[in-house]
């Protein structure tokens, strides 16, 4: 996370001294960029895969997406049919023609399962792996896995973030609690209810938005602060301003003004014709991801959009299913082509699913009974459908799979184990997961 404070003692054109070492030492990694180089240095620094955490806030249904149910009872089964996939046998819902071309690159889970429909209680378990925060009670009590992951490994390439979030989604749980804000996610956009199109922040400029409760006084748009960066960038190059530093000091410096972060965020920088591909939108979030994590961002978490469609589910789901679904089949496909996907963990989920009747409102309430996520890439055995849930999409009837597996998945394509152990506020020593494992079948 940027943090950029302090009362002016400015020189190189009103960046302080005081704001450039922080920017320095804080950085953007969410780690001390002088202490990440000297353990890459050192040779000390793991190296792992990256994550793309494609979150469906609100809760996705499973009977309109990976686990069909054609001969269920009509308010069962709902209003779509099934198409062929990729994956030999597997049918998956009609709005799903993008992912059902790359789905022999995928596991479908058809049987997680937990069993809160607490919106705020299921996404805190989800994204951090513990049970704290209720509907009632929305304090964050533990780090989100991206946030861990910032903790423990850092970005896997200096000068850009270690964890990106945009568009929120997740209910304030992508945070790092008693971590510190410094391992915050670098937050583009913002999120409220209802902002189906998912679009980047833009500006007449080309910008991009930070947020995080940031004021003016605290941040500088994108554009100034690039300007002072490159002004700062000339003056140290003639002046003798960092003589004292240490060489790790002055490398991190060197990092922090390369502009290898801008340029990620830049999508102008990528071939039009890609940009075409992954379409306006949610594709403009996915191509961002896999611009960051082909930069070095270790965990990059995007929203589209929210799914708890008590109402009209078809209304709803015409809406934003294609868009959802062109955004992570072409993601897929395009780190496949560029031979990133291995090194790349791409996970569709939100905190449960939805119910197997649909209500008086054409709708469906939630379900954490059962939910399909969707994981490909990572390292992971894939092309295949793990578990499976009884005739009407209910609950499992073998294989089910839980919250602390689910983080266990994403832990283990990091290279952390659920027994690793992080200090709270306290400074007792806090394991990453209660328990969960990765299923077999994906090893």
């Amino acid at each position: 996370m940027l943090q950029i404070t302090g009362k002016p003692d400015r020189f190189c054109d009103r960046l302080s001294r005081r704001r450039f070492m922080q920017i320095g030492s804080l950085g953007v990694t969410g780690l001390s960029l002088p202490a990440l180089l000297r353990a890459e240095a050192e040779g000390q620094r793991p190296k792992g895969r990256s994550i793309i955490l494609i979150w469906q806030h609100g809760g996705p249904s499973q009977l309109d997406t990976f686990d069909m149910k054609p001969d269920a009872p009509s308010e069962v089964r709902g209003p779509y049919t099934s198409i062929g996939s990729k994956l030999t046998g597997v049918p998956v819902g009609e709005l799903l023609p993008y992912q059902a071309k790359i789905l022999d690159k995928c596991t479908i889970v058809r049987s997680f399962t937990h069993g809160n429909g607490d919106h705020w209680a299921a996404a805190h378990w989800m994204l951090t792996g513990y049970l704290g925060a209720t509907g009632s009670d929305r304090v964050p009590r533990n780090p989100s896995m991206g946030a861990i992951s910032s903790y423990l490994l850092g970005s896997k390439s200096p000068g850009v973030p270690a964890t990106v979030n945009m568009n929120d989604g997740g209910f304030g749980f992508h945070g790092a609690a008693y971590l510190g804000v410094s391992y915050n996610p670098f937050r583009t956009g913002g999120y409220s209810y209802g902002n189906e199109a998912g679009r980047l922040p833009a500006a007449s400029d080309g910008s991009f938005k930070l947020v995080d409760g940031m004021h003016e006084d605290r941040l500088m748009n994108r554009v100034s602060l690039l300007k002072q960066f490159d002004r700062l960038k000339r003056s140290t190059d003639t002046s003798n301003t960092f003589a004292n530093m240490d060489r790790m000091n002055q490398r991190a410096a060197q990092i922090l003004l390369s502009g290898d972060a801008r340029r990620a965020f830049d999508l102008t920088k990528e071939d039009p014709k890609t940009r075409e591909r992954y379409g306006p939108g949610w594709g403009e979030q996915a191509l961002l991801a896999r611009r960051l994590v082909e930069a070095g961002v270790r965990f990059v978490s995007l929203n589209t959009g929210y799914w708890d469609d008590h109402g009209n589910i078809k209304g709803a789901l015409d809406s934003k299913m294609p868009r959802h679904d062109r955004a992570v089949g072409v993601l897929i496909e395009d780190l496949a082509e560029r031979g990133m996907l291995d090194d790349t963990l791409v996970v569709t989920a939100g905190e449960f699913g939805r119910t197997p009747k649909i209500n008086n409102n054409a709708g469906r309430d939630h379900w954490p009974q059962a939910q399909s996520l969707l994981f490909a890439g990572g390292g992971y055995q894939h092309g295949q459908v793990i578990g499976a849930t009884n005739s009407k999409a209910e609950h499992p009837v073998s294989d089910p799979i839980g919250p602390n597996d689910f983080s266990a998945i994403l832990y283990h394509a990091l290279n952390l184990n659920p027994d690793d152990t992080i200090k709270d506020l306290s400074g007792r020593p806090v394991h990453l997961l209660p328990g969960g494992k990765v299923p077999t079948a994906m090893l």
